[in-house]
């Protein structure tokens, strides 16, 4: 045991009382805050191993030093103290719980039933929205690809209700052969209901009776000669094939989740294989942070439960989950997800035929990516020495930041920061800023602006201090930044700026660090790991600022200049535009003329007319 944990809790005293039924514990640091939360069959046996003597773990020491008080609660049975243990962390993240860094929603698809004819579309959120879901997808790529097979094959509408119900002719996706033209009726409602049975069976995973079905089809279309739907129906069947031949493992078995993890910490992968209907439609990767992992079977049991046991992913458990080998609390983790699912859920770690061959891809896929996402965060580290020898720093930086400018001719300019440490980027640290105010197209003043609110968060607590500050620019937007860092304060942030070479070519930029009230040129070489490492920084703020900046200015230009005007509300804009038939119209028109518009008065006109040509 850690000599100094009884200074901050007395644990004798506390395992004295503490129950032997199945519980939940909280442990709290000397803050009061929520650093781990585990469950227990029996929690005064769970506990008090945390205190033995020896055989823990170098990191459970480490949290264990942490300790200031635990809290405890007591359930009925192992199974409430899973669900239980499940919803904490997920309210309260301790630190040393595992970390699960993607919390999206899963997308599913929509097939929408108050309509003659139902559409088909893509859906991400709550599914309380009327309609019929098939998912969930696990990712949005997986989901639009099942759409394009959907269309291609039975070509089931998938536009807007406010883009289908104003139809007056048909759109592209008929002229293309992906939809029978329902807006204008050129398909009975019968038969349009074939087609949205036929995508509903293939959504279900009943590809082989779906064919069957249709070979009957054709065969009766051909009997009565009708040869051109009997070659339509005799494509949908080939398509059919050929997505079932693009399957390594099709139609085979129901739905299942395939998961496998590796482990070579601190780093963890787990890789995730999604079986729909007997068809494989995805798989992913994760890599969250589990601080107190030191077996694999830790790993998959923490992933599992802080997927699928909480009341709002209860609608991703699917009828079986694979994994690689068997929990030590299997039973109570079957039955949770089983009480969750409103029905049997099936966790499985001895498998044969198509399922092993699921099992053994989602083992090697783990083991690689695994392996690919150590190499990457290794080679961080190389170049951040590599980046302290060529600076010749005093200590290694552990955190950069980076700030570039986007703009178009002056308008919606965005500034971006972007965050790397040792172990790549932090994205959940990325910031932009609406850069306001300033003299369109001035780099100077919005470079400025943006630090100077950056730092401001900064000084305030939100945040930590980066070790070097670079800028994307060169010696003018470095005096800004080191204004800045004047202002605050920080002569220990490094200030350090990447400006592009006379060619503009990636690996001749001209790097420039203060000295002697100005700035010198520093020079590394090419294929040094420091300057890939300040290259790779800078373009990932260029395309995050890129990315604001087209963001901000699509925005801009669809608003209409009438929304800006004030006193002019959405009745009075509808009145205005309906006099005048369209915005250039309003744009020409006299003070006189605006003023002839029911609910327009002459000052109002006054108004709208100065708004409109102030620029």
């Amino acid at each position: 045991m850690p000599k100094d944990s009884t200074s901050q809790f007395d644990h004798k005293t506390f395992l004295s009382h503490l129950s032997t039924r199945p519980g939940v514990y909280q442990m709290l640091d000397a803050d009061g805050k929520i650093i781990y939360v585990g469950k227990a069959r029996n929690l005064k046996n769970r506990v008090g191993s945390y205190f033995r003597a020896s055989g823990l773990a170098t990191k459970t020491m480490a949290m264990v030093n942490k300790i200031a008080d635990i809290g405890i609660t007591v359930t009925s049975t192992e199974t409430e103290a899973l669900l239980l243990e499940q919803n904490l962390i997920k309210q309260h993240r301790p630190a040393y719980n595992i970390q699960l860094r993607d919390d999206k929603s899963y997308p599913y698809i929509l097939l929408t039933d108050r309509d003659s004819y139902p559409r088909l579309a893509f859906y991400r959120g709550s599914r309380g929205k009327q309609g019929r879901f098939f998912g969930p997808y696990p990712s949005a790529h997986a989901t639009r690809e099942t759409l394009q097979v959907l269309q291609k094959v039975f070509r089931v509408r998938q536009c807007e209700d406010s883009y289908f119900r104003n139809r007056s002719r048909p759109c592209l996706q008929y002229q293309i052969d992906r939809c029978t033209g329902p807006c204008v009726d050129l398909i009975s409602t019968e038969d349009y209901a074939r087609d949205v049975r036929y995508s509903t069976m293939f959504l279900q995973g009943k590809s082989n009776q779906l064919i069957n079905e249709l070979n009957k089809s054709m065969e009766q279309a051909a009997a009565a000669q009708q040869f051109e739907k009997a070659a339509k129906v005799r494509d949908q069947i080939i398509d059919l094939r050929r997505i079932q031949q693009d399957q390594s493992v099709a139609n085979q078995g129901d739905d299942a989740d395939i998961i496998a993890a590796s482990l070579q910490q601190p780093y963890v992968c787990l890789h995730a294989i999604y079986v729909r209907g007997g068809r494989i439609i995805g798989s992913k990767s994760f890599f969250p942070r589990f601080r107190l992992a030191t077996q694999t079977n830790e790993v998959l049991a923490a992933f599992i439960s802080q997927t699928y046991l909480s009341e709002d992913k209860s609608t991703t458990i699917p009828k079986e989950i694979i994994i690689p080998e068997a929990l030590e609390d299997a039973e109570n983790m079957q039955e949770a997800l089983s009480y969750l699912a409103g029905r049997k859920v099936k966790l499985a770690s001895r498998v044969r035929g198509h399922r092993a061959k699921w099992l053994e891809m989602a083992v090697t896929n783990a083991r690689e990516s695994l392996q690919g996402f150590v190499s990457n965060k290794q080679n961080t580290q190389k170049r951040f020495i590599a980046l302290q020898e060529a600076l010749k720093l005093e200590s290694r930086p552990a955190r950069i930041e980076c700030f570039d400018i986007s703009h178009t001719s002056g308008e919606g300019t965005v500034a971006s920061c972007v965050v790397f440490d040792e172990q790549g980027a932090v994205k959940s640290d990325y910031r932009r800023f609406n850069i306001k105010d300033i003299t369109p197209g001035d780099d100077y003043a919005a470079m400025e602006q943006a630090l100077d609110r950056r730092f401001t968060r900064l000084s305030k607590g939100e945040g930590k201090i980066p070790d070097i500050l670079l800028i994307d620019g060169g010696k003018g937007q470095l005096t800004q930044a080191r204004t800045i860092l004047e202002k605050f304060s920080l002569p220990e942030v490094e200030l350090l700026g990447i400006a592009k070479g006379i060619s503009r070519r990636a690996g001749q930029e001209t790097l420039f660090v203060p000295w002697a009230g100005g700035f010198r040129e520093v020079v590394i070489d090419t294929q040094s790991p420091a300057l890939h490492l300040l290259q790779q920084i800078r373009d990932e703020a260029h395309r995050f600022a890129i990315t604001g900046h087209r963001q901000r200015r699509a925005k801009a230009r669809k608003q209409s200049p009438l929304e800006a005007i004030p006193g002019l509300g959405p009745k009075r804009r509808r009145e205005l535009l309906r006099y005048f038939g369209g915005q250039q119209e309003i744009i020409k028109a006299s003070e006189s003329e605006l003023a002839k518009v029911d609910g327009i008065s002459r000052k109002l006109a006054e108004t709208i007319y100065a708004h409109l040509h102030s620029h």
